[in-house]
């Protein structure tokens, strides 16, 4: 049975989320339908100036997407970098944060400040300082291939370690956020199940496996999903490195995205790529709650 004040209380929580609300639906919802709409049209540079000269094609541009060898391309080059890369970050970001949780770490505050700088640093200016580390001359990985014997490596230039060069710059980049909210899990596990575990006779690699990787389980799913949906959306990495080179090795559907849009004026055909490239993303994201429920 409702109690009286429950009309009360349900107008009070719209008068204080229709705000947020109105918000969501006017950045967000709305933004999101007139992209769609653009992306049934041929809507071009020349409908920038008259938007009657823009015509209804209907799926035209998410066929001739789909039939397009630039999009593959950039689509393997995408799931490469997310498939390779977001794992990578997902481990140097948990072992971060189980180093800066262990006992014996002493000044975690000022460790934590170190990794997460990189976050907040601006891209262009790592950016710059992470072209000479590449330099296939005067860079510092050389110099250090090269203490071992090894003969320098073209990693912007060669089409085989560009996009290992960007995943590895864009792991040290984003790691430091991730590593906190790993942080933040951790420190949600109950010691009491670890003094157990120990009790019991499980040694370290038992207790991350039965206790940490358990308790972690809702953690690692919200950050495995962020970490997908930002990987699929590349596009800062390889345009100010490469700018998509060499060979269109590190084109993402991002960056093609941005060239149609924006260097050939195509609106239709770049909010049809937007749109596939959601399609994709929702489906990742499907999947891995599909494996968390399972796993459960």
């Amino acid at each position: 049975m409702r109690s009286p004040a429950a009309p009360h209380e349900s107008r009070a929580a719209w008068i204080f989320a229709g705000p947020a609300l109105a918000l969501i639906a006017l950045f967000f919802v709305l933004p999101l339908l007139a992209g769609f709409v653009l992306s049934l049209t041929d809507f071009d540079v020349y409908a920038i100036g008259s938007p009657g000269v823009a015509r209804f094609v209907g799926l035209g541009n998410y066929l001739k997407t789909l039939e397009s060898r630039d999009f593959w391309n950039a689509l393997r080059n995408t799931l490469y970098f997310v498939v390779v890369g977001a794992p990578i970050s997902l481990l140097v970001s948990l072992g971060a944060a189980m180093l800066l949780s262990a006992r014996l770490v002493r000044f975690k505050s000022v460790f934590r400040t170190i990794y997460f700088a990189p976050v907040v640093t601006t891209i262009v200016a790592v950016a710059v300082v992470w072209r000479y580390l590449y330099h296939p001359h005067y860079g510092l990985l050389n110099y250090l291939l090269g203490l071992v014997g090894l003969g320098p490596v073209d990693w912007l230039g060669d089409p085989h370690w560009a996009m290992p060069a960007i995943i590895l710059l864009s792991v040290w980049k984003n790691f430091g956020y991730n590593m906190l909210i790993f942080v933040a899990g951790l420190q949600s596990i109950p010691d009491e199940l670890y003094e157990a575990a120990e009790v019991d006779g499980a040694g370290p690699w038992s207790r991350f496996r039965h206790v940490t990787l358990p308790g972690l389980a809702p953690t690692f799913l919200f950050v495995g999903v962020t970490v997908m949906i930002g990987y699929f959306q590349l596009f800062v990495e390889p345009y100010v490195m490469t700018q998509g080179g060499p060979l269109r090795s590190t084109t993402s559907v991002v960056l093609l995205m941005y060239e149609q849009g924006f260097r050939w004026w195509r609106m239709g055909a770049a909010s049809a790529i937007a749109f596939i490239l959601l399609a994709i993303t929702l489906a990742g994201t499907l999947v891995q709650m599909r494996l968390q429920r399972a796993r459960r």
